[in-house]
Formats: C-alpha cells, sequence, structure tokens
C-alpha cells in the first residue's frame, strides 16, 4: 500500500497538521482516484510507533503488523457487508470491521447499507483504553453507505467525540450525507488528478492506451486502471459501435443480447454516451469517447435536443431504481427504443 503521486501535496498538507487533527476528516471526490487507500495509509501512520519522516507508516513496527493485518486493537473499519465481501473478504472476518458477518453467515444476500448494529457497537470500542495510550481511529467507507437511522446513530458519537479519536468519513457522493453529519466534519477534497500524472501513473501499470482508458473513467485513474481490461473494452466498443450505427441498430435485438450483460454495466455505458452525444450537440465537446468523436458529431447532426434531454432525464429516474428486481429485457426494450426515437428522419 502506497501513496499515489497525485496525493502527495494533500498528504503533506495533513501531516502539516498532524498535531491538531479534528475529530472527524471527510474525504471527498470521486470514485477511482485512491481515497481509501490515502485513508487507511493515514490511520496506518497515525498509529504507528515509528512513522517515517513524512508520516508515512514504517511498515515494520509491531502495530503496522497488526494493522495490514486488521488486528489492530485500535482501529475499526466500517463498510457494508457488499463491499466487505467484493474486496475479498478479508475485512469482514476480522476483529477490526465491526459487525459485518451475520447475513453472510445466514445465507443472505450481502447488503449495501452499514448497518446500524455496527455504528452501535463502537460505542463499546471508543470508551475502552488505548492500546499503549496512542490514538484511535474508525475509517467509515464509503460513508453514503449509511442509512438514515446508521447516519443518526454515528451523529450522536461525533457530537460527543471522545478524546484521542479520529474518525475519517469516505464519500464519492458528499450530497447524499446527512447535513449534520457534514458539518460535524472537516472536509477535505480530494481532486482527480492532472492528466500528465494519471496517464504516467497507468503507463507505468501496463496499460496499452491509458488516455483512451483514463477518457472512458472521466479522469480517475484507478477506474482507469480497471477498465483497460481488453474483455472489456471489447464488449464497450461493440455497444457503442452498435449505438452510432442508427441505420443498423435495432433495438429489440439489442436488448435480447444486452440483457445478458450486467444491467449496471450497460446503463453506465449508456448515460455515458448520451451525456458525450449531448455534450457535443450543446458545446463540441466530447469526455468519455475520443474515440467515437466523429460518430458523435454525425449523430448530433440529426439528433432533437428537446428529446434528447427528455432522454437523459429518463435515464438518470431508471437509474435510481436498476439495482432493484427489474426484468432486464423489458426495461433495455424501452430504453433502446426510446433512443431510437430521439432522432429525427434521414
Amino acid at each position: 500500500m502506497t501513496l499515489y503521486s497525485w496525493q502527495k501535496e494533500i498528504w503533506h498538507r495533513i501531516q502539516s497538521r498532524k498535531d491538531n487533527l479534528p475529530h472527524a476528516i471527510l474525504l471527498q471526490g470521486r470514485t477511482g482516484i485512491g481515497k481509501f487507500t490515502f485513508a487507511r495509509l493515514l490511520a496506518q501512520g497515525l498509529l504507528c510507533e515509528s512513522p517515517l519522516n513524512d508520516g508515512l507508516p514504517c511498515g515494520q513496527c509491531a502495530a503496522c503488523g497488526w494493522f495490514e493485518q486488521m488486528n489492530h486493537p485500535d482501529y475499526r473499519l466500517i463498510e457494508s457487508e457488499a463491499l466487505s465481501q467484493a474486496s475479498g473478504g478479508s475485512d469482514d472476518k476480522s476483529e477490526s470491521s465491526v459487525g459485518v458477518d451475520e447475513s453472510k453467515a445466514a445465507g443472505k444476500k450481502a447488503s449495501n447499507q452499514i448497518k446500524v448494529s455496527q455504528v452501535r457497537e463502537l460505542l463499546d470500542f471508543v470508551n475502552l483504553s488505548t492500546h499503549r495510550s496512542g490514538m484511535r481511529i474508525i475509517l467509515v467507507h464509503p460513508a453514503e453507505s449509511l442509512n438514515i437511522n446508521t447516519a443518526n446513530a454515528l451523529l450522536k458519537i461525533l457530537e460527543e467525540p471522545p478524546p484521542k479519536t479520529l474518525f475519517i468519513l469516505i464519500t464519492h457522493q458528499p450530497q447524499r450525507l446527512l447535513p449534520t453529519i457534514r458539518s460535524r466534519c472537516q472536509k477535505l477534497d480530494m481532486p482527480l488528478p492532472e492528466k500528465s500524472l494519471a496517464i504516467d501513473w497507468l503507463t507505468g501499470q501496463g496499460v496499452d492506451d491509458p488516455a483512451l482508458c483514463l477518457a472512458q473513467a472521466g479522469g480517475a485513474p484507478l477506474a482507469a486502471l480497471e477498465l483497460s481490461n481488453a474483455t472489456y473494452q471489447q464488449s464497450r466498443k461493440t455497444f457503442v459501435g452498435e449505438m452510432s450505427e442508427l441505420k443498423q441498430f435495432d433495438p429489440l435485438a439489442a436488448a435480447e443480447r444486452y440483457q445478458k450483460i450486467e444491467l449496471t454495466l450497460v446503463m453506465n455505458w449508456l448515460q455515458k454516451w448520451i451525456y458525450d452525444l449531448l455534450s457535443f450537440k450543446m458545446a463540441g465537446e466530447v469526455l468519455y469517447h475520443p474515440d467515437f468523436a466523429k460518430n458523435l458529431q454525425e449523430l448530433a447532426k440529426t439528433v432533437n435536443l428537446s428529446a434528447l434531454l427528455n432522454y437523459q432525464r429518463e435515464l438518470i429516474a431508471t437509474q435510481r431504481v436498476v439495482n432493484h428486481p427489474l426484468n432486464a429485457l423489458l426495461l433495455l426494450e424501452s430504453l433502446f427504443l426510446s433512443y431510437a426515437d430521439i432522432f429525427e428522419p434521414v
């Protein structure tokens, strides 16, 4: 676990205030820029018994060993069961991740929300004496996984913060947090890295076309690395190719094919395509699909702007329920038929 090059300035800014940190920090920024790695490094560095001059953990002391094994007595990771399982299942079995294994043991579908029981168990944790009189750190990831009851339970602790305790909340969507939660935290914006830094990093990771992958990820390098998979790139290129060839586009046949792919992925592709189509229509700019700029230029000539805006609103409304039980075929048929209708006859 290392600090990403684009995070060094923010890291040094925090380290300059190391002896006067607030009781709660809210790390906010886009998905895929390394906020979780940054937060874990910050927690490990603060708990480390022999930190380096720049505040990074030494990686050699007993505290670092406990932390890396998710067994540090003064650290807790609070995240949803679904996220713990997706990250490899190491956290949900650890003493340092509170209350995330009940539904797994019962054979239920993993929850995407942080449970109120996880936060309530923190009451015992924060009232214990810290190990060797050091700090106590609680990492909540992501904070928007808190439902209203869980958020209110956490708020009670934040309102009367225990001594020597630091809460680090990570959020990709700060607008989804309770205003009272946000007001109890010191906000730390984590912006997208400069394009040159991100491309250099992706090149070092062996990505064949780092600029294209970075564009597809909206400038987020870690997300771009995930998108660089050859199988994904081929599937994405096939989908966008179909969307760009209106004369050959068959909405019902396309729905039949794409119902076999994860619905959230298809929705993501479609929303980004429509974003770029609207962007080109309004401003002549392309964000996500530089490799299909000419296709977007041609489509922009025949798309009806009012219909395009209505279709974008339809996609936004659909996105809100995409994780609910839905008939994927019927949903995609409706979306693809609506897509074909936003263009004027040639």
